[in-house]
């Protein structure tokens, strides 16, 4: 039995109050998804570096689109935040950022409509948008210092309960792609390797739900103390299952090394919050494999966290 005492957001909406449902989609393979968005000669550039983060090509074109977009927005562009590694992010005056995401990102297509629909809450706010341009000005979280400096105790403490808040019913004709679209290719990209093999047959099990806004990149370094709360930042946002967003906390924050006990506390607070600790290692083992592979630079499948993370569950 998947346990489910963990609650909705209360958000705008007025399903905040149920707790978090299962509507069953069809297996992997059952359902044809929307046609995939031709990647041209100029894109697989960015696409290759996109790991380690994007090329100068990519980071002057977002360059040249967010001084335009400030000071079409009267904003004054500030430096870019150090984080911002996916993206041009800046900080625009005192209480903002200015954000623009590369086309070449599809994962980041429906942020600013996870932001809008969050509306603050245990979000950072949307200011504005320009949806042509890809650039966002975004509420700036003060004093802004993520979840990889608590404790392993704290941190699980605020994950949880952001994603109380984040993870809600998903809304009908919102934009967000489903989970079971996007995970058969991901795995296609990982490459012929027996763990994505293993993966692979593990998916087959799965029937992913899409009854959930989840967050999509959900991790210590997208958590942000602002005032007396933490918020979440960066959503890459899909409809899914909630467990789907547990994996990526098991190998973060940056530079922590997974052990089997690590992993296995991670998945028993979630657990102990209500969500189904099997279907939490399912996806740990689905999302580490396709996440950590091929390998990159002078990474090992020793060293690679993620791969640590599967390794440990297998």
């Amino acid at each position: 039995m998947r346990r489910r005492r963990l609650r909705l957001g209360r958000g705008p909406s007025s399903l905040a109050e149920q707790t978090v449902g299962r509507s069953v989609r069809p297996g992997p393979g059952q359902r044809k998804g929307p046609p995939e968005r031709e990647v041209t000669e100029g894109e697989s550039a960015w696409l290759a570096a996109a790991p380690w983060g994007i090329n100068d090509r990519v980071r002057s074109r977002l360059a040249a689109t967010a001084h335009e977009v400030a000071a079409e927005w009267n904003v004054e562009l500030g430096e870019m935040v150090a984080a911002g590694r996916f993206s041009y992010v800046a900080f625009a005056g005192d209480e903002a950022i200015l954000k623009v995401v590369p086309v070449e990102d599809d994962e980041a297509d429906h942020e600013a409509d996870a932001l809008a629909l969050l509306a603050g809450h245990g979000a950072v706010r949307l200011l504005r948008h320009d949806r042509a341009r890809r650039a966002m000005l975004i509420e700036r979280a003060r004093p802004g210092y993520d979840a990889s400096s608590l404790s392993e105790y704290e941190a699980m403490r605020i994950a949880i309960g952001a994603a109380r808040k984040f993870w809600r019913p998903a809304a009908r004709g919102r934009p967000f792609r489903w989970i079971g679209d996007l995970v058969p290719r991901w795995l296609d990209n990982a490459g012929d390797h027996y763990l994505v093999r293993q993966a692979r047959e593990i998916y087959g099990t799965m029937r992913p739900d899409d009854a959930t806004l989840v967050h999509g990149d959900f991790h210590h370094h997208n958590l942000l103390s602002h005032g007396d709360r933490w918020v979440v930042i960066d959503p890459k946002p899909m409809v899914g299952e909630p467990e789907f967003d547990v994996p990526t906390l098991l190998w973060n924050p940056i530079g922590h090394q997974p052990t089997k006990d690590s992993v296995d506390r991670w998945i028993g607070a979630f657990a102990d919050a209500g969500l189904d600790a099997n279907l939490i290692r399912k996806w740990a083992i689905v999302r580490g494999t396709y996440q950590g592979l091929p390998l990159a630079q002078d990474e090992t499948a020793e060293t690679s966290p993620q791969l640590r993370v599967v390794r440990a569950l297998l």
